[in-house]
């Protein structure tokens, strides 16, 4: 079994306080005013944004190799709907763009959908609506998403 630890720590009432997360390489601090009023810092919903959008291209990946077409690159957004009135995350949508040479326009959508059913943090968030709102094949350029 693999094992991966995240911890975060938060100091103070809800509106006035603030808090900090790490995990391996990554860390930041997170507020209130982050969260819900587009205030400096991350939000737990980026952090599920970054993993299911990293998760989901790792199983692209691997789907695509398992049909013969290995990627040069796979870029992927994952936006997570926060609503606040019923502290839910209520929605994901997934937009991916791979460069795939010799995989046909017309495959790609059903391999793409196969890795959104499969990815393990798909399957950790099944409560949640993940919806595969694009899938194309492109030329991916290299940098930050």
């Amino acid at each position: 079994m693999i094992e991966q630890r995240a911890q975060a720590v938060w100091t103070g009432g809800l509106k006035q306080g603030a808090g900090s997360f790490r995990s391996g390489t990554i860390e930041g601090n997170y507020s209130f005013a982050s969260r819900f009023e587009g205030g400096a810092g991350s939000t737990p919903e980026a952090l599920i944004g970054a993993a299911h959008a990293a998760c989901f291209s790792m199983a692209l990946s691997l789907f695509l190799e398992q049909q013969g077409h290995a990627p040069d690159a796979i870029r992927t957004t994952a936006t997570v709907q926060l609503d606040p009135k019923q502290l839910a995350i209520t929605r994901i949508d997934l937009e991916t763009e791979a460069e795939v040479p010799g995989l046909a326009d017309s495959a790609f959508p059903a391999i793409a959908e196969q890795a959104k059913q499969n990815c393990p943090v798909s399957k950790a968030l099944a409560g949640v609506q993940i919806t595969l709102k694009s899938a194309k094949l492109t030329k991916v350029t290299a940098g930050r998403a």
